[in-house]
Order: C-alpha cells, then structure tokens, then sequence
C-alpha cells in the first residue's frame, strides 16, 4: 500500500456513495446509548476500507478505526458522534426519519459521512508517518459518551497527540469554520429538585403540606442566579440558569399537591463557575424546602465540562485552513451550548471547530433541519488539510480533496 502525505480526490462516485449513506443514517437516528444499528453501519462501510485496526464496542456503541503508517510521528484523532434527538424529524425529503420521536436534527449523520470520506482517503494512501483515529463517539448529547470512551480500557491503545472535531452550524455562512483558543461551548448539567410534603383533600389544604408555595419561590430564585441580561458569554462569570419543566401533583381537582418535581438546566462558561452555581442553587432550594417543611432530593444529569481549545491545536488549524483556501474567524465563540468533546482534551491537543451551514437553514434541533449534503466534502477538505499539516508540509503533495464542479455549493446556501 503506497504511504505518502499526498490526499487523493474523493471520486464523484465516492461523494455521491457518502450522501446515500449518510442519508440512510439520518433515516434510522438511535438515541444516546443505543446506537446498535448505527455502530454496525459504521463498523460494516469502513472495513472497505482496508483499515490497520477496528474496534468496536468502546465506551458503549462506540467505533475506532485506525489507519497507522507503521513509523513513528503524531497520532491524531478525529471524532463524529453516533447519536440522534428525542425530537420528530418533520424535515421534508425522502430520507425523513422512519423512527417516530427520533430525529437526527443535530447533524450527527453528516459528521459521520464526513469521517467516513476520510477513510475513504486514508484506505487508499496511509499517512507518511504516525496514525490517525477515526472516532465514531456515542453518547454525545446526553454528555456521557466521551467520558465513557476515555474510561474504557480500549482507549488505551488509541493514545493520541492531537484531536479534532467539527460541528456543523446553521445560520453561519456555508462553508466558513468558525474557532478560537480557550473556552469555546460551557459547561452544563441538568439539576432535577424532588420536594415531597403530603397530600390532603382540597377542601383541606391545611391537613396536608403542599410544594405550592416552595416550586413558587424556587423558579424565580434560581434563574436570578444567572449572570445579569447581556453579560456576554465569553465573561469569565456568564452564567445561566433555564427552568425547563415542572410539575405538581396529580390531574385532579379533589387532591391538595404533596410532591413537585423541577427541572433546570444550569451553564457556565468555565467548570470553576459552575462549581459555584452549583453550590449556590443546592444552598437556595435546602433553604427554601427547610422553611416549607418539605423534603428534598437534588440530582443531576447530562453533565458537560467545559471544552476550551489548545492553543497550539487552535493555531495549526487555522494555519491549514490558510493554506486550504477555506474562510476562518472566531465568529460567535464561545457558545452557550454544551459539547462533551473537551473531554478528549485531557489527553491530546484538542480543537474542535465550527463549520457553516448556510445561514438561512433551520436552527439545530429545529424537528425541520437536516444536514446538507454539500458540506460533507467540505469537511472531508478540512481534515485533510489539517492532517497534511502534522504530516508535514515538506513532505506533502498539493491537497485536492474534490471536484467542486461536480458538486457545487447550493446558491440557497450562500
């Protein structure tokens, strides 16, 4: 097998064989945790490719194929995620989700084809030296998926220098990569409050003791826990606080409540500062549930640290994308929204970039967006350039990564 630095084109053939599967994925989304068809999708089109090693099953469903040179350089990982949302796909195309409530309104199947066109390049032409670490992560909405990768035994063997990511993002022009050094997506976490007193018949409240007044007080007391209106998110102190469900008592008009569960999701731009938010919401709902007489129980999930940036990743991609031809600024970084790919950062210089999506596309999450086909040779460009730089400029040829004629950018995109 030639080994060399130089990227080969993606055929026509090759892009146009990436959106059909990419497509299929987007119609069997699998939510956090159980991504079983999706790892086997994955596992099955990339061992076409002739990779040096597949592991599967790490961290959960998770797959990582590896493409080593056989002599010593930089070991780089590049990371997509498995998984889809609990959110109706009412996106209308043909490849529409054929599973009711599950959606892939995140992008996480055109991450995967864009990791899937890399294999594709490295099956043909390993690098000139090192390895590289196609990472098909699960669990990545709920928070727990990275962590679960780096726990697991497996990931031992996959030890990495560098790691990258991209997220696809509407409402930034098409094509652009957005990224900078630092903090660039907040920490989050999901802080569930259980207020248990007593129920009584509603013609006598007083015979029993009722969460009302408690949930009543601790809705306001916790959003004003945030960073005052305006505070940009990239303050050290930006704070945010977002009740996002509650609820009291049974259906009924004959019952006086004597349980009330809230849901609130709490975000900081650093892990220092919600460790201080933290201590804050726990410190006002005890009080509250002390004066009320009720009990409480406090936990947590879809827990995110904080992702920064390293330096030195940041500047090396910026550095490619210079020579890639391919617009690059900071753009709205940091983001309010939680990423749990700063996990990989432990261990390897980590950068994880933006990538538009067209700014006049239905926002994530929006139950109407689908990934655009056209960014998956896009992204498959990015990579490479990046790998050409820890391959080695000296050593490289001139990048190509596809024939824009063959498949241009959408004039809606722009």
């Amino acid at each position: 097998m030639t080994r060399t630095a130089d990227f080969p084109l993606l055929s026509s053939t090759d892009v146009a064989e990436l959106i059909e599967w990419r497509r299929n994925l987007h119609s069997h989304p699998e939510l956090s945790g159980q991504e079983k068809r999706t790892a086997a999708s994955v596992a099955e089109f990339l061992a076409k490719t002739g990779p040096d090693r597949i592991i599967t099953g790490i961290g959960g469903h998770g797959v990582a194929v590896i493409y080593d040179s056989g002599t010593p350089g930089p070991r780089v990982l590049l990371r997509c995620e498995l998984d889809g949302l609990p959110i109706e796909d009412l996106a209308d195309v043909p490849h529409r989700s054929t599973s009711p409530g599950k959606g892939h309104q995140c992008g996480h199947d055109g991450h995967m084809a864009i990791l899937a066109g890399m294999a594709r390049i490295l099956g043909q032409r390993r690098p000139a030296s090192g390895a590289v670490v196609l990472m098909f992560q699960p669990a990545e909405e709920d928070g727990s998926g990275a962590l679960a990768v780096m726990n697991d035994p497996a990931f031992d063997a996959l030890a990495t220098d560098y790691a990258f990511a991209i997220h696809n993002m509407p409402g930034i022009p098409f094509g652009q990569v957005l990224i900078k050094d630092g903090p660039v997506c907040c920490a989050s976490r999901g802080m569930t409050l259980r207020l248990t007193g007593r129920t009584a018949h509603a013609s006598q409240p007083e015979a029993g003791l009722s969460p009302m007044a408690a949930i009543s007080r601790i809705m306001p007391g916790l959003t004003a826990l945030g960073s005052p209106a305006g505070t940009p998110t990239g303050h050290p102190g930006f704070s945010l606080v977002t009740v996002t469900h509650a609820q009291m008592g049974a259906p009924a008009f004959g019952v006086s409540p004597g349980a009330a569960t809230l849901f609130a999701t709490l975000r900081t731009l650093t892990d220092a500062a919600m460790s201080s938010l933290v201590e804050r919401a726990e410190a006002l709902a005890r009080d509250v549930a002390h004066r009320e007489g009720l009990d409480l129980e406090i936990g947590y999930a879809d827990v995110f640290a904080t992702t920064e940036n390293d330096p030195d990743a940041t500047a090396l991609v910026r550095k490619a994308m210079d020579e890639a031809a391919v617009s690059c600024s900071t753009g709205l970084l940091p983001m309010r929204a939680s990423e749990d790919f700063g996990q990989f950062g432990r261990s390897a210089k980590a950068a994880i970039m933006l990538l538009g999506a067209g700014e006049n596309r239905p926002a994530l999450h929006n139950p109407n967006y689908d990934f655009p086909d056209e960014l998956i040779p896009i992204g498959v460009k990015i990579y490479a350039a990046i790998l050409k730089q820890l391959i080695g400029p000296e050593r490289a040829a001139p990048l190509a990564v596809w024939h824009e004629a063959a498949f241009p950018i959408p004039s809606d995109a722009l």
